[in-house]
């Protein structure tokens, strides 16, 4: 039988629905998982995607021809059913189920088990074969819940509000401040949102999500007030011109490679805290067990690894070579060297 899903230059594609996931090059129809820009291109003709992730396509994309299909729901393009199911990556994160023919298969996209306020919770879909990321594919990757976290992190920023200092943390734009932003205890101080987070912001806000109120950087001009803020702002911005408004403060970087110590170094700032938006070791393998697949594809990450891996523990495994990862500014699918 057939693949139902191949790899060509474009992308991950469907020849019997004659449509793309998360193609990285223009094509006439994408079906897409999130919205982040290694996931999200502009360029093609037309979008499919949740129907949760409206206002955040709205804002990365601009004016596209964008379906929005709510979770659960079908869609059949060319005699091939589609369905989106919550991946718990970002808001509207999907995973996009194909079936054809008796054959159904799942394309994970990028996703994650520990439930957040933030998104939908992953669901497990079952499956002939699981496409399947491996971002964190190791098993020195393995998250502390975020209860516990953020209680870290709201401790670092009262430590630093009673000693008259802002308290920087650097997280990426879509997906990871929001998920701080919905996490913190916000009767600490202020927070101010760099403006590459803020729309993104009040997508979620738009889609129902509970956030705090939240200012621009030149909106608080009390320096008391600013030396008790919160400010969370991507990590290009670090060493500029936009920071030394803050005078004084203490920085953290929140990212699932703060796990490794030499990742810390490299970011040369006082704190990082372990917070990722992708499934750690345990949680790649119980996606995978739970949607009962029996051929895995891997995509992005660790790719010989977990090849190896679930090889080893009897499953058929093998890999696409995907241009997932490679956005600076998307999420920690972005290696660990790059900005």
């Amino acid at each position: 039988m057939n693949d139902l899903i191949t790899l060509r230059p474009q992308g991950l594609y469907c020849e019997a629905g004659q449509f793309y996931i998360d193609p990285w090059r223009p094509v006439d129809r994408a079906v897409i998982t999130h919205c982040h820009a290694d996931h999200a291109r502009w360029g093609m003709g037309q979008y499919i995607g949740a129907a949760r992730a409206t206002g955040l396509v709205k804002v990365r994309l601009g004016k596209v021809n964008f379906f929005g299909l709510p979770f659960g729901e079908t869609l059949t393009v060319n005699g091939v059913k589609i369905s989106l199911h919550p991946a718990g990556h970002i808001l509207g994160s999907s995973q996009v189920r194909v079936e054809y023919r008796g054959q159904i298969w799942v394309a994970s996209g990028d996703y994650k088990v520990e439930p957040d306020k933030t998104c939908d919770a992953f669901e497990s879909v079952s499956c002939h074969t699981f496409i399947t990321e491996s971002t964190f594919g190791l098993p020195i990757y393995q998250w502390t819940p975020e209860q516990q976290i953020f209680q870290s992190i709201n401790q670092w920023w009262q430590d630093n509000a009673n000693n008259g200092k802002a308290s920087v943390l650097y997280g990426y734009s879509l997906g990871k401040a929001q998920r701080i932003l919905g996490g913190v205890d916000r009767s600490i101080g202020p927070i101010v949102c760099h403006g590459a987070v803020e729309p993104l912001s009040q997508a979620y806000r738009e889609a129902g999500v509970d956030l705090p109120d939240t200012f621009s950087a030149t909106e608080i001009t009390d320096k008391k007030e600013l030396s008790k803020c919160l400010v969370l702002a991507p990590p290009s911005v670090a060493g500029s011109a936009w920071m030394k408004r803050f005078g004084s403060f203490s920085d953290a970087f929140a990212s699932g490679w703060m796990q490794l110590r030499g990742a810390r170094r490299r970011r040369a700032m006082d704190r990082g805290f372990v917070l990722s938006d992708h499934a750690d070791w345990p949680g790649l393998q119980l996606a995978i067990r739970a949607s009962q697949a029996e051929q895995v594809i891997v995509t992005h990450g660790y790719v010989p690894v977990m090849v190896r891996w679930l090889n080893e523990q009897g499953l058929q495994a093998r890999a696409f070579q995907t241009e997932y990862g490679t956005s600076a500014e998307s999420d920690d699918s972005v290696v660990e060297t790059h900005p």
